[in-house]
């Protein structure tokens, strides 16, 4: 069994950056599809962005495009999110997620948190107006 850790969240002011990383121990995320996900307060948890298992297609939920960008370094087993001009309403707990052992080698992202069965603990991204 995989486990994800996050690491990277932390406190910005409006229009600065952040990188979050997701490292992976117990198994490799390679051929994996990858995704991050946030939840605010009182808010279900939504798609940010995803990657397929070759590192070759994203997918950006509308909020995140043209700001973020989702990369995997094969190499080192980590899923990175290149986080630029950070608003207020990016205020979350980031969420780092390994699709399941089915979607492996999937050609195309996966935008569904359903298709997500490991989940990282979360790193809390907070954005100062």
């Amino acid at each position: 069994q995989v486990q994800l850790v996050e690491s990277g969240g932390g406190l910005v002011q409006a229009g600065g950056s952040l990188r979050l990383s997701c490292a992976a121990s117990g198994r490799t995320l390679r051929l994996y599809p990858m995704g991050w996900f946030r939840q605010a307060p009182g808010k279900e948890r939504e798609i940010v962005a995803a990657i397929s298992g070759s590192g070759s297609h994203t997918f950006y939920a509308d909020s995140a495009k043209g700001r973020f960008t989702i990369s995997r370094d094969s190499a080192k087993d980590t899923v990175y999110l290149q986080m630029n001009s950070l608003k207020p309403e990016d205020t979350a707990v980031y969420y780092c997620a390994c699709a399941a052992e089915s979607a492996r080698g999937a050609f195309w992202p996966i935008p569904i948190r359903e298709e997500y069965d490991t989940w990282g603990q979360g790193t809390q991204v907070t954005v100062s107006s």
